[in-house]
């Protein structure tokens, strides 16, 4: 595969073969968007805002969804990434102040953690999604408003191969709301740029299912800097496969929120940074796979410091 670039610089180079998308001359112009024109999109229905901390917005949006489909007794379907506990603890107590009955409210976890032989982590594994998902959200809503348990669902080795038929069948077509972040690779949950996923079109692409994928090396680098793996570098103990939702849950869904907003420890560091702009401003390809939200009606909320610039700082270490 021939692969055109033409880098500002005096050595040149092709990356890697672990790099999805390989593009220099891309990526180059892509890294020179910064702050406010990160907003102009030529699809009118993708919408991108770069703000102050995203995450009140959407704390707020996940919390007037919910109560407004209380309010009108009506069912909501979410599909939700985790571990997120700084936006769903304050959802949770916003929940309990408001008093909002959650008992129509279903909620889907996006993804899970698989071992080397396809086995899904089970809801007592600490660093796990689901176990995230019921102790900071669930079991924080006051019991008298909290959704029953057969509400919350999540990807086990029983319902792996029907979870995105669990979705459309409880959200009547799709969920009502997907939330999202996206990962190193520019994956959407754990729809990863690696063969279990790559189509040769966008169309085949977007009619993929829930399945176990094994992930991207990048994606387990970048998981080792989280913090239910100590935010160290220990890749040894980051799983090598995972169970995710399709990309068809994604298209799907009537109201997707992508949130682009991760730091590293709060510092300028950020592996979200470039992958921010290959998402936004990239070409749409299963090479990133967030990408996929450019064909869709989507709002991105982008920090800041996410749309800050960037280049070779000579004196900066890591």
């Amino acid at each position: 595969m021939n692969i055109k670039f033409d880098p500002p610089t005096d050595f040149n180079f092709i990356p890697g073969d672990y790099v999805p998308f390989k593009d220099r001359e891309v990526c180059e112009r892509l890294r020179k968007i910064s702050g406010k024109d990160l907003e102009k999109h030529p699809n009118p229905d993708f919408k991108i805002k770069v703000m102050m901390n995203p995450h009140p917005v959407l704390i707020a949006t996940l919390f007037a969804r919910i109560k407004e489909a209380s309010e009108n007794n009506r069912k909501i379907t979410l599909i939700l990434g985790n571990p997120e506990p700084e936006t769903y603890i304050p959802l949770a107590q916003l929940i309990n102040y408001f008093q909002v009955d959650c008992k129509k409210v279903h909620i889907f976890a996006m993804d899970e953690w698989a071992d080397d032989q396809g086995n899904i982590a089970p809801e007592t594994y600490k660093a796990g999604f689901a176990h995230s998902m019921l102790k900071y959200l669930v079991y924080q809503i006051d019991e008298k408003l909290r959704m029953p348990l057969e509400n919350v669902h999540y990807p086990t080795n029983k319902n792996i191969n029907s979870y995105s038929d669990m979705i459309t069948e409880c959200g009547e077509g799709g969920a009502d709301i997907c939330s999202s972040s996206p990962g190193w690779t520019g994956h959407m949950a754990f729809i990863d740029p690696v063969s279990d996923f790559i189509k040769d079109n966008m169309e085949e692409y977007l009619e993929q299912r829930a399945r176990i994928v094994t992930l991207h090396p990048l994606t387990v680098a970048q998981n080792s800097l989280h913090g239910v793996f100590g935010q160290s570098g220990y890749v040894a103990d980051v799983p090598p496969k995972a169970a995710t939702i399709g990309p068809v849950d994604v298209k799907n869904a009537r109201e997707r929120i992508e949130v682009h907003a991760l730091l590293t420890n709060n510092t300028f560091s950020s592996w979200q940074r470039m992958t921010s702009r290959l998402v936004l401003h990239g070409p749409v390809t299963p090479l990133v796979p967030s990408s996929m939200l450019q064909l869709m009606k989507t709002q991105v909320y982008v920090s800041e410091e996410i749309a800050a610039p960037f280049e070779c700082w000579e004196k900066v270490g890591y």
